[in-house]
C-alpha cells in the first residue's frame, strides 16, 4: 500500500518546503518537488535565500524542456512534469493545488498545503483522492 505523507497547517508553504527539502538533502535524498510552474519557480528564488549559511543544489525546469546531461546529478528536481526527471529519485515533494501524474514511481510522496483557503481545499480534495486509490494517508501538522 502506498503512503502519502500531508504536511499541513503552515502560512508559508515555501518556506517549509525549503525546509523539508533540505533535511532530505542532508539524508542523502535524491528529491523531485513538482506544482505549476509559476510556484515552482518562486520556490527557485527562495531556495536561493533562504538560508544564508547553506545552498541546496537544484534546478528547475518544464515539461518539454531539454536539459545538460551534467544536471543530472543535482539532488533536487523542480520539475511540472515529475516523469521528466533523471531516474534515481525516490522522493516527491508536491506544492501544487492538483494532484500529480506519475506518483507511484516514487518510494516517499509528501504534500505541502498551506493554511491558505483554496490550497487546503484542494488538499482535502487530493486526500479523499488517495483514500479513493486505497492508499495510506497520514497527516503532519507543520510545526513553523
Amino acid at each position: 500500500m502506498k503512503l502519502v505523507e500531508f504536511h499541513h497547517g503552515m502560512g508559508d508553504k515555501l518556506a517549509y518546503a525549503c525546509r523539508l527539502l533540505r533535511k532530505a538533502y542532508r539524508s542523502g535524498s535524491r528529491v523531485v518537488v513538482t506544482g505549476d510552474l509559476s510556484t515552482l519557480r518562486q520556490l527557485d528564488r527562495q531556495l536561493w535565500v533562504f538560508d544564508e549559511q547553506e545552498f541546496l543544489p537544484h534546478v528547475c525546469t518544464s515539461a518539454g524542456q531539454a536539459w545538460p546531461a551534467r544536471w543530472s546529478d543535482t539532488p533536487v528536481w523542480l520539475t511540472d512534469d515529475p516523469a521528466s526527471a533523471p531516474p534515481g529519485r525516490g522522493v516527491l515533494i508536491n506544492v501544487g493545488i492538483a494532484m500529480p501524474k506519475g506518483i507511484e514511481a516514487f518510494e516517499r510522496f509528501f504534500e505541502v498545503v498551506s493554511t491558505e483557503p483554496e490550497d487546503r481545499q484542494s488538499g482535502r480534495q487530493r486526500w479523499r483522492q488517495y483514500e479513493a486509490l486505497g492508499w495510506e494517508v497520514k497527516g503532519h501538522v507543520a510545526q513553523e
